[in-house]
């Protein structure tokens, strides 16, 4: 059955898996979704015995449907490769009572290697498949991790080049370090003066800049994005849902159709709805657990209905969450509201122009599988503490508020299903925070030296992604005002 995807806002035909892995973004400024949402055409329990690999071509041929099965054999290969410093790809750990997926095991020891390892070779396939001769232009936003991950996937890919703004002081000093550091003729990275909103906010406004592309288009470029507003960076999420569900039945940690309660950390939402997506394709899974840091618009969003952006931005200890507009969110209004395109349309117009829309109450039904909690810097910091002396397991600061908050919705709700909470990134990312949890004696402030630190402790040892940090020297400097991004794209592209 072939799938096609159209706009959340309504506008415009149909398009195939790769034009809309091509192009990113809708003409009318949605998000393509695909008309249908798949069933799996298996039991969940027929892949238990998958590697990730044979599971990602599993569950992506039926989203990439205009896809051959050696095009998507081929691009799953190169992206599930030695890269990852573990057989599994993405292994599991049981401590305090869940089971943690572990996706930080990629080059840049973050979980947006899952998808942005594989979105270069399809974004490149689909480029071929639709004899498409320009240039295509990456043009991505980042809280700090996909910003790496994009530049390390599209580095040196023949036919591409990669734009990463991010806010520049609103990043840890090892993410900031990983982007200034990246190697590459066709990579390019800018610090922005203002937060990951407005950072997000350019580059949608340069996407809809009809002039501009335009022009773009006259030098042989064109754009795309490697954020999670792109399809082909949803899709490769959903496959690790599935994974670990099968992982837990192969273990025997559940029974065959045993529902299991999903807690993920997000600030963008995209991690979340790939659980979402995997649930209305048939994976059992009983709710969705939304943790949120201080930045809390998704928790009043499931309490109140009320989408609101209008408060003060919160830096946090959990930098790649901290995010007032979730971009992500859109596909789940657009499907809570009967996938009515003007409906939808209207509250995403609301938000742009008032900062906020409530939705009624028969949407507000349908978000009942979903949880919404939020934890503090201290309950971040307690947490990380808590696991670590309970089971000499290490929390990075995100993981940690989806740790904290499946505490809380524990002894809120008496719920004993059992528990999968998504383990974003390598606890070595963020090394000053985790630091001061676990030994707050340690007084340092040079992240190499906590970074060592850390690995005596823990008994882990440093990534390679860290160590090979120190002695690289910056080959990015570039910082601008936000209203002056479109400028320094078209400064990078020589037009």
């Amino acid at each position: 059955m072939e799938i096609l995807y159209k706009s959340t806002r309504g506008g415009g035909a149909p398009v195939t898996a790769s034009q809309a892995i091509l192009k990113g973004l809708a003409d009318d400024g949605g998000l393509f979704v695909p008309e249908q949402i798949p069933v799996f055409d298996r039991e969940p329990e027929a892949f238990a015995g998958l590697t990730y690999a044979q599971t990602a071509y599993e569950v992506m041929k039926l989203y990439l449907t205009d896809y051959t099965q050696e095009e998507l054999k081929a691009c799953i290969a190169r992206a599930y490769d030695d890269k990852f410093d573990s057989d599994l790809i993405a292994p599991m750990a049981e401590a305090d009572g869940a089971f943690y997926l572990e996706l930080f095991h990629g080059p840049t020891i973050a979980f947006k290697d899952m998808a942005l390892s594989i979105l270069p070779h399809l974004m490149t396939t689909a480029a071929k498949k639709n004899h498409i001769s320009n240039e295509i232009v990456i043009l991505t936003a980042t809280s700090g991790d996909t910003g790496k991950a994009a530049l390390a996937g599209f580095a040196g890919v023949e036919g591409t080049r990669i734009i990463v703004f991010y806010p520049k002081n609103g990043v840890s000093p090892i993410q900031e370090r990983q982007m200034v550091t990246q190697r590459g003729d066709n990579t390019f990275v800018v610090g922005i003066r203002g937060n990951f909103d407005d950072a997000q906010t350019g580059v949608k406004w340069i996407f809809s800049d009809n002039e501009l592309k335009a022009r773009l288009d006259k030098q042989g470029f064109q754009f795309s994005s490697a954020n999670s507003i792109n399809i082909g960076r949803l899709v490769p999420q959903i496959v690790y849902y599935v994974y670990a569900y099968a992982s837990l039945l192969k273990e025997g940690r559940i029974k065959s159709g045993e529902a299991i309660n999903v807690v993920v950390p997000t600030g963008n939402f995209g991690n979340i709805l790939a659980a979402y997506y995997a649930r209305e394709m048939g994976l059992p899974i009983h709710r969705l657990i939304c943790a949120s840091n201080e930045n809390k618009v998704l928790f009043d969003f499931f309490q109140s209905g009320t989408y609101d952006r209008n408060r003060q931005f919160v830096l946090t200890s959990s930098p790649s969450m901290d995010i007032l507009i979730s971009s992500n969110l859109e596909r789940l209004i657009y499907r809570i509201a009967g996938e009515d395109g003007e409906k939808n349309r209207l509250l995403m117009e609301s938000l742009a122009a008032e900062g906020s829309y409530t939705i009624d109450e028969a949407m507000k039904r349908k978000l009942e599988i979903f949880y919404g909690g939020y934890a503090s810097g201290r309950e971040t910091k307690e947490r990380i503490r808590e696991v670590y002396d309970k089971a000499g397991y290490v929390l990075d600061t995100h993981t940690a508020v989806a740790s904290a908050v499946y505490e809380k919705y524990r002894r809120e709700t008496k719920d004993d299903t059992a528990t999968l909470i998504v383990s974003t990134a390598s606890p070595f990312k963020f090394t000053k925070s985790v630091i001061e949890a676990v030994n707050p004696s340690c007084q340092d402030t040079d992240d190499f030296v906590l970074a060592n630190a850390l690995s005596e402790l823990s008994g882990l040892a440093v990534p390679g992604a860290v160590k090979e940090l120190q002695n690289i020297p910056v080959v990015h400097d570039h910082v601008c005002e936000t209203g002056e991004m479109a400028d320094m794209v078209c400064g990078f592209l020589g037009i």
